[in-house]
């Protein structure tokens, strides 16, 4: 942290946190009314924002050099507790609006220290909408701040003052401390959820280094302190727990220019997938920007001048592509600036076009220095990409005799899809069926209006374990590239997608389950905006079939079952376990599972992209240890997970 004071603490007005520091810009009538347009949804990303927005505010004072420990408690009754050692949110009187600061701060939209560039220099908060939408959204808050030597306390329900702020005991230390409790009227959920909070703080501590952030669950007793001197080091190490590395120790690189901070660190491993993180202010940019663009193009370039010094590269060979330099590689990019400019489609694109030179600039020098100093590792980093570099030539080979074979067969489509006849994406499904025999009853049992269906025979091949040209050789997996349309890696453009649902289709069984992880990897890891743009669906076939009294009834799970056989009795009962789908006649099929009107599909989204590498790299990767864990860790919340 001590680097981030030098950069925006060396300005004596950044010290003159008060009064004066708070700007009012609008009120807060709107918030209760459209609660989405401030936090999202009113689901339970919207809940959980509520402790990320007020956790934010300490992070800024950590940010600004006053704040060493968090503490968030999820309390018995579902409130959330936020604790700080930082200054303290001003107390005195706001000079234009005429009542305590603190209470301007709770009360009114956009009133803070982050707008007049005088209380903070960095803030982080991805809407910057601050406490005051926290407090309107909560039936009931309490403000405790310790400042000056006294307590000052104030409560509100649903976001209006119901104390005077009340001068209390002295004490020492500063601080601030927020109980909110969501309100029941907004949210349709405000049960929290421990994972969800856990992963967002340990993903802070980890970008401000030496912070530690503690959390308790009051509920049932669990708690965890996230405290890493190592900062995006130790990141990077996470990532990497249950994976091959190339070099023990991440490269990390550090740089200051115009007011901007860059902090990058880096490592290698055996993997053919890259994963790269980027960060601005804290936020998780998942659509990059500029800063990512920089870091591509610098480390590109330092590698190619590198091999190209030292004959790594011979004069007949073609430079290194970015794709080729990151195969395998985890980095975790994290940027603090004055005047973040967040765009893309959920505002989580960095826009600032001066931070590109900023991280190109570091990059450049400290990874070209890092190279002349390891020549050990420059030369596995190296053989890596130019072996990355002929499986895409080889890939691209693989590619072009697929559109040539596809030529001359007058059809750019797998001789096995039974295409619909709806030409309108938007409108259309494509079902990947395991098995030719479930394959055919689904083609019998669709609507072939706007019902697809890709029979695949056996398992697809694990893309975790594979490079692009072996990928591209098995046939299942060329079907479904071709199908769809959209191209994959880098020639993939999701507007190409010929259908606005994919939906994988598997027995409700142990193999099923496998190769449905399979796809799902497949998905993830090269035709990854399916999935963030909400295409990929996974069907819901039933596990039995019951009849009593010549009704017949289907359920999903076992606890269904159970709960059928409580209410009605086991007398006169038939049960029919299905094994796989091809047990199922067309018309059962249909009914069950393919009907929209009666039919359950679950859409495939991901709410945190770390979390999600690390289970497809534990469910499909090399080691065993980590998988058998993580497979005693969960079996009661999964059926049929096989690996």
């Amino acid at each position: 942290m001590e680097n981030e004071k030098e950069v925006f603490n060396n300005e004596e007005e950044i010290r003159e946190y008060d009064e004066n520091q708070i700007q009012v810009l609008e009120g807060l009538e709107a918030v209760r009314r459209r609660p989405g347009m401030y936090i999202g949804s009113t689901g339970p990303k919207g809940l959980h924002h509520l402790v990320f927005e007020v956790v934010d505010n300490s992070i800024d004072e950590a940010l600004a050099g006053y704040c060493n420990n968090i503490v968030v408690t999820i309390n018995k009754d579902n409130s959330i507790t936020v604790e700080d050692d930082g200054r303290g949110i001003p107390v005195k009187i706001h000079p234009k609006v005429g009542k305590p600061a603190v209470e301007v701060a709770l009360t009114m939209l956009h009133a803070g220290g982050k707008f007049g560039g005088g209380g903070y220099k960095v803030s982080g908060g991805l809407h910057g909408v601050g406490v005051s939408v926290v407090n309107a959204l909560s039936e009931y808050l309490k403000v405790e701040v310790k400042r000056d030597g006294n307590i000052y306390i104030q409560e509100y329900q649903r976001g209006q003052a119901v104390t005077p702020l009340i001068k209390g005991e002295k004490v020492k230390g500063s601080g601030t401390k927020i109980t909110f409790k969501p309100d029941g009227q907004i949210f349709n959920e405000t049960v929290f959820d421990y994972e969800t909070i856990a992963q967002r703080l340990r993903e802070l501590a980890f970008l401000n280094k030496g912070l530690r952030i503690q959390l308790k669950d009051n509920r049932t007793g669990k708690e965890n302190t996230y405290h890493y001197e190592g900062g995006i080091v130790s990141f990077v190490k996470h990532i990497n727990k249950n994976k091959d590395v190339i070099h023990k120790t991440p490269i990390y690189f550090e740089g200051k220019l115009n007011g901007s901070y860059v902090e990058i660190a880096m490592q290698y491993t055996t993997s053919y997938v890259e994963n790269i993180f980027s960060f601005a202010n804290n936020i998780n940019t998942h659509e990059g920007g500029t800063h990512l663009s920089g870091f591509k193009t610098a480390l590109t370039r330092s590698v190619n001048d590198y091999a190209r010094k030292h004959n790594l590269l011979k004069e007949n060979e073609q430079n290194l592509t970015g794709d080729d330099v990151r195969e395998g590689l985890t980095a975790v990019i994290s940027v603090k600036i004055l005047e973040p400019q967040f765009e893309g489609q959920t505002k989580t694109k960095l826009g600032n076009s001066e931070i590109h030179g900023i991280v190109n600039t570091v990059v450049s020098e400290e990874m070209s220095r890092f190279l002349e100093e390891n020549p050990p590792i420059a030369k596995k980093i190296i053989e890596k990409a130019i072996g990355a570099a002929r499986a895409r030539e080889a890939a691209r080979k693989a590619r072009e005799l697929t559109r040539r074979k596809n030529a001359l067969e007058h059809t750019s489509l797998p001789g096995k899809l039974a295409d619909c006849s709806e030409k309108d994406p938007e409108h259309a499904e494509l079902y990947l069926v395991e098995g030719d025999s479930a394959g055919g009853s689904a083609k019998q049992g669709r609507d072939r209006r706007f019902q697809a269906i890709l029979p695949l025979r056996g398992k697809i091949i694990n893309v975790e374990k594979a490079r692009m040209d072996k990928i591209l050789n098995n046939e299942e997996i060329r079907a479904i590239i071709t199908a769809i349309g959209t191209g994959i890696a880098e020639e993939f453009d999701v507007t190409k997608s010929r259908y606005g649902k994919c939906i994988l289709m598997t027995d409700a069984d142990v193999d099923g389950s496998h190769i449905r992880t399979l796809l799902l990897t497949f998905f993830y890891r090269y035709m990854r905006p399916l999935i963030d743009n909400g295409y990929v669906y996974i069907a819901q076939p039933p596990l039995y079939k019951v009849k009593k009294n010549k009704k017949e009834y289907y359920f999903y799970n076992d606890r269904e079952l159970e709960n059928f056989f409580k209410e009605n009795g086991r007398n006169g009962v038939s049960v029919q376990r299905y094994k796989g789908l091809g047990e199922m006649n067309p018309d059962q099929l249909w009914e069950t599972t393919m009907n929209p009107e009666t039919r359950t599909i679950l859409k495939v989204t991901l709410e945190d992209a770390i979390k999600a590498d690390e289970i497809f790299t534990i469910l499909m990767g090399d080691k065993v240890k980590p998988r058998r864990e993580f497979i005693e860790t969960h079996a009661k919340e999964v059926t049929n997970l096989d690996v």
